[in-house]
């Protein structure tokens, strides 16, 4: 963990600043007809606000100061003056809506971008990462990149407000512009420092936030056993800990943009200011100065200046930004994908045959969880796993259901290498009930359709009658309707199964893989589950991990491992005759019940 915090704990460079923004900027193309009529808004902006101070200074200097201000030419100014704001307010208005239009969109482009990778990556990366974190850069990261992409905007009107500004002191006074444009290379100086200290400030902020929802979705997700524990206190002082971090570097970003932002501009403007008042003041010994020129040139100033202020109030969002896209791009370039299927897969499964040949295995690329796993199941007949924690069973499913890459051996179905059928196919025939089954927020029906709109209603009914699970859900007052609140928490485990059961079945598989499905199951429910079961296997090539020996008594081949290597195989018969590892456990289970 403490590498991992390390990552996030050093500045970026500028040219590591450089590269993610030109990474992100792609983002942005299929919405350019928002952001490009918007900039050329910001153009006409610029050119309104060199208009405004002119008109206060024709009418101080040419008629205010000489005492020709009659009625119809202060309410002319006043018009002129009046009409020239609601012009700037109109382009104003729709120089922001077109840009926060594309703005938005793009931010939810790449949240869509991001959550489609999340679902290419293999189960190893997920193994491997805090599912609070995913959520983190999901959600959190994303939204961040809604007011990053006006910092962009802020930069192309600060560059025409600073150009407009230029260019209107320069046709008052080109020699006092000069000596107030020497205040950019400043300017620039304190730009490239607070880049280089903001960033890791912020990439520790973003980190702490991280670990705030990491911790949260944990404690929620294990609440029940949080309680039953009583270890309530002991999350608190965890999460009020991560807490306090993440206050503490809130704290310096706040202190660093409350001395290096807006007051550093403000204190620019006011020298500035200075300047230009003891400029005209010293000039004024020697000839007479317009009032409207001091006027003007002091606005021309601040108009100037402004776009720096704001420029530099969005340093702050920039950095955050940066850090943001820095940790959306590191997941879009991870390469732990879920395993791919050759580029002309188009086999179709057909008979249901599997075969492993020598197949080894490890989750981590260097210690084998499986070491030369062969066996066949053929059509219609059943292969059970059995073996203590950690032998290996599970292993045998993950790389089976394609959840892992295997790199030595080989795995079958009729006949053909696994890689030769499409991820669609393997999907569709190959039916997986796992030991927890997993309900989604809805009602019963959408739970066993999972979206799938060429799943009629009427076989989900044959679904549920033929799993046995047609008995309680016609109990309930709604039915196929009846809600589901998340992870079916108003059901019990024997109920949720049958669910499963129905879900799995109703797309017709042609092998079964049960990853010790009775398991967990309630004894009033445990014979519907049984007798649905057996159903669900007639006809099907099954793959079926056994917790219960009792529950495989039947099976064609039973695989006993131990380390990862198959030490056993036969029929119950053949195994308990053989007197062995098999033997042993099925005695054990006897006494026991």
């Amino acid at each position: 963990m403490a590498e991992h915090q390390s990552e996030w704990t050093k500045s970026m460079s500028t040219k590591e600043q450089y590269q993610v923004v030109k990474r992100m900027i792609r983002y942005t193309k299929p919405y350019w007809h928002l952001f490009i009529p918007s900039i050329i808004l910001s153009l006409v902006l610029a050119a309104v606000n060199m208009v405004l101070p002119r008109i206060i200074q024709q009418f101080i200097d040419n008629y205010l100061k000489v005492g020709n201000t009659g009625l119809n030419i202060f309410f002319f100014f006043a018009m002129l003056y009046f009409a020239t704001v609601l012009v700037k307010a109109v382009i104003w208005f729709f120089q922001y809506s077109l840009y926060l239009k594309g703005a938005v969109r793009t931010s939810q482009s790449i949240r869509l971008a991001l959550y489609k990778k999340v679902q290419s990556l293999g189960m190893r990366y997920f193994d491997q990462t805090p599912a609070g974190s995913i959520v983190s850069r999901v959600t959190n990261d994303t939204e961040t990149l809604v007011d990053f992409w006006f910092v962009f905007q802020s930069v192309i009107t600060g560059v025409f407000g600073i150009i407009s500004g230029i260019i209107a002191m320069w046709l008052l006074s080109p020699d006092l512009t000069l000596k107030i444009v020497w205040f950019i290379p400043l300017l620039l100086v304190i730009i490239w420092y607070y880049q280089k200290f903001s960033s890791r400030v912020y990439r520790q902020m973003r980190e702490k936030l991280s670990q705030l929802n990491t911790k949260l979705n944990e404690s929620i997700s294990g609440m029940s056993i949080i309680q039953q524990f009583r270890q309530e206190k002991r999350l608190e002082a965890e999460f009020e800990a991560i807490n306090d971090d993440y206050l503490q570097t809130k704290t310096a970003m706040i202190k660093t943009n409350s001395l290096l932002l807006a007051p550093v501009i403000n204190l620019l403007v006011a020298l500035s200011t200075a300047l230009v008042l003891y400029y005209f003041g010293n000039l004024s010994l020697n000839q007479l100065i317009d009032i409207g020129i001091i006027y003007a040139f002091i606005t021309y100033v601040q108009t100037f200046f402004q776009p720096m202020i704001n420029m530099m109030d969005f340093l702050s969002v920039f950095q955050d930004g940066i850090v943001a896209s820095s940790r959306i791009l590191k997941i879009m370039d991870h390469e732990e994908l879920a395993p791919q299927q050759n580029q002309e897969a188009d086999a179709k499964i057909t008979q249901g045959k599997v075969e492993f040949r020598n197949v080894s295995f490890a989750y981590d690329g260097e210690h084998q969880v499986l070491k030369n796993i062969s066996f066949v199941a053929n059509p219609g007949e059943t292969v059970a796993l059995v073996g203590h924690t950690g032998s290996g069973k599970s292993s045998i499913i993950n790389v089976l259901m394609r959840f892992y890459e295997f790199y030595d051996g080989e795995i079958l179905i009729d006949d053909r290498d696994i890689r030769d059928y499409p991820m669609s196919e393997l999907r569709d025939k190959l039916g997986l009930v796992l030991q927890e089954a997993f309900m989604f927020y809805g009602d019963i029906k959408s739970n066993i359709r999972l979206l799938d709109k060429s799943i009629t209603d009427e076989q989900i009914v044959e679904a549920a009658k033929f799993v046995q699970a047609d008995k309680f859900i016609e109990s309930l007052p709604d039915g196929y309707d009846s809600k589901v609140i998340e992870r079916g928490a108003s059901y019990s485990s024997g109920q949720r199964q049958l669910l499963s059961f129905a879900r799995t079945i109703v797309t017709d598989p042609k092998i079964l893989v049960l990853d010790e499905a009775t398991a967990n199951i309630d004894t009033e429910t445990e014979g519907l589950i049984q007798e649905g079961l057996q159903r669900m296997r007639k006809g099907r090539t099954t793959i079926a991990i056994a917790h219960r020996l009792s529950t495989i008594k039947d099976a064609n081949l039973i695989l006993v491992l131990d380390k990862g290597r198959i030490v056993e195989r036969g029929n119950h018969d053949e195994l308990i005759e053989h007197g062995g590892l098999y033997y042993d456990m099925y005695q054990l289970q006897q006494k026991g019940e």
